[in-house]
């Protein structure tokens, strides 16, 4: 496992899990229980983000037993964990996933033997129902002069609307356009699909709206990808208009955006994400279903697919015009 620092800001000390096996002093009364606690993030959580969050989460949480008294992770109560969750001056979904956390370790602490019974099962976290997400959203209109304002006479440009065009017209996460290969572009029926890696290690395939199918075939041409093996989005070489054969990171799309965004004189803050949101509302807008939305989005539940409907934003808009002040 490679090191994951975790910093709690403001706190005088830091807590790490690492390579070497070294967790905070709460969960490491011995040796074996040292152990079981390291191997629950190096052997139990998969996700590299998940692993990270719980880690923070882990070493926030063995911050405040320091500071209470608390130096042995088999003392904790329920009602500890019931008053750090209690005191925990954060948003309601990060207050739950803080909680989730902890009840996973303990879960696999007590199933190793180092804890009694799990001090976290029966404490209840801050209730939280969402039915519309906070995800900024583009018009199609914005959307469109925001593709239209890309210059695509260099590789670079044709590189950047094939990757907005990929995430608008397949609904794709950036996690999953960036793992793409130059190979998950391929011809089935005379039809360009693409072959998505989503999370936990599961491949989605989507058809090509005619747009995103020129996009990705100019971009692949002009970048002179055919044939070529490796990553399809792949990062620029310096300021030298070239690109390079690694992929292009979170960050690296992220800070594209913005920019391109900027170019176009588009005042939404958007991020990646807002292009997976935009794509799903104007299918719906435009008469799609929500079942074929959750599909084409590879979500579990439809409920997850409707945080993304923003249809009735416009809606909103409209009857507070009414307002003839």
């Amino acid at each position: 496992m490679s090191e994951t620092a975790v910093v709690i800001p403001g706190r005088t000390s830091a807590s790490v899990f690492d390579a070497t096996g070294q967790v905070p002093a709460l969960y490491a009364p011995d040796a074996p229980a040292a152990k079981r606690a390291f191997e629950f993030f190096a052997v139990n959580i998969r996700n590299p983000n998940t692993r990270k969050a719980y880690a923070r989460a882990a070493a926030d949480f063995a911050t405040w037993c320091e500071l209470h008294g608390i130096a042995d992770v088999r003392q904790v109560q329920p009602v500890h964990v019931a008053a750090y969750i209690e005191g925990l001056q954060i948003a309601a979904p990060s207050v739950k996933q803080r909680l989730a956390a902890l009840r996973m370790l303990f879960d696999w602490l007590v199933i190793g033997q180092v804890m009694p019974t799990n001090p976290a099962s029966s404490v209840r976290g801050p209730k939280h129902s969402v039915k519309k997400g906070k995800t900024p959203v583009l018009s199609a209109d914005e959307a469109r002069a925001l593709l239209d304002a890309i210059d695509t006479s260099t590789a670079i440009g044709l590189r950047d609307r094939a990757l907005i065009g990929l995430m608008v017209y397949t609904f794709a996460r950036v996690g999953a356009a960036i793992k793409m290969r130059v190979e998950d572009v391929y011809i089935q029926g005379r039809r360009t699909w693409v072959r998505l890696h989503e999370k936990g290690g599961k491949q989605h395939e989507m058809p090509c709206h005619h747009n995103l199918e020129a996009w990705l075939h100019e971009y692949i041409e002009g970048a002179q990808l055919a044939g070529a093996k490796g990553y399809l989005f792949r990062s620029a070489v310096g300021r030298t208009g070239r690109l390079s054969e690694t992929p292009m990171a979170q960050a690296d799309v992220f800070r594209m955006v913005g920019r391109r965004a900027e170019a176009a004189d588009i005042r939404t803050s958007i991020g990646c994400h807002s292009f997976r949101a935009t794509g799903i509302t104007e299918y719906l807008r435009n008469g799609g279903k929500l079942e074929i939305a959750q599909q084409m989005a590879n979500h579990e539940s439809a409920r997850t697919t409707g945080l993304y409907d923003r249809r009735t934003d416009q809606v909103n808009l409209d009857e507070v015009e009414r307002i003839m002040i």
